[in-house]
């Protein structure tokens, strides 16, 4: 039954405090939360804790969702990219090459890690497809901003670029990301 409720009505459910809502919803959102954050901590206790903390702030703040600004996996998987992001923060990890990030994203594929559970195959090879289209510069910020979590600031500041530079390198590889992905979902 509970398998035929829309996001929202999970969502919902979950705020108004139904077991059954919150089992449904946690169940089918916790692959994909738990394989985005593994992807960006590298660490199966600190992802287990931070997913875990997901679902707790999407039941804390579920009231505050609003469908007007995107979909629910988004947003939930938005509150797990930062709350990872503020873990690596905390820990501020040793420098890590973009380019590695990039190629265990693609291992990661290959073997069907974790990363990849919950979304459709075709989706996967999609993204990582036209990840890897992108010119190098703007793939290393896009890696750099939105699975290692640096600002821009830090990124002009690792590859030696001025801010504006870098700003303008994780817009138009994001732009190109989401140029590429629509056009290949119209075809």
């Amino acid at each position: 039954m509970s398998s035929a409720l829309s996001d929202e009505a999970l969502l919902s459910g979950l705020a108004a405090g139904d077991a059954d809502a919150a089992t449904a919803f946690t169940r089918r959102f916790q692959a994909r939360v738990y394989g985005l954050v593994l992807t960006i901590l590298r660490d199966e206790g600190a992802a287990e804790d931070v997913a875990q903390e997901t679902f707790v702030r999407a039941w804390r703040y579920a009231q505050t969702y609003d469908p007007r600004r995107g979909q629910v996996a988004t947003w939930l998987l938005t509150i797990a990219r930062n709350l990872a992001i503020d873990v690596i923060r905390v820990k501020r990890a040793e420098p890590l090459d973009p380019d590695v990030v990039v190629r265990r994203l693609q291992e990661a594929g290959d073997t069907g890690a974790p990363v990849d559970q919950g979304y459709p195959p075709d989706d996967r090879e999609r993204v990582r497809g036209a990840i890897a289209e992108l010119p190098p510069d703007q793939r290393r910020a896009l890696v750099l901003a939105v699975y290692l979590g640096r600002t821009a600031q830090e990124i002009g500041e690792s590859e030696g670029i001025p801010l504006g530079t870098a700003k303008t390198r994780i817009r138009t590889a994001m732009l190109k990301l989401r140029d590429s992905l629509e056009t290949q979902n119209e075809v």
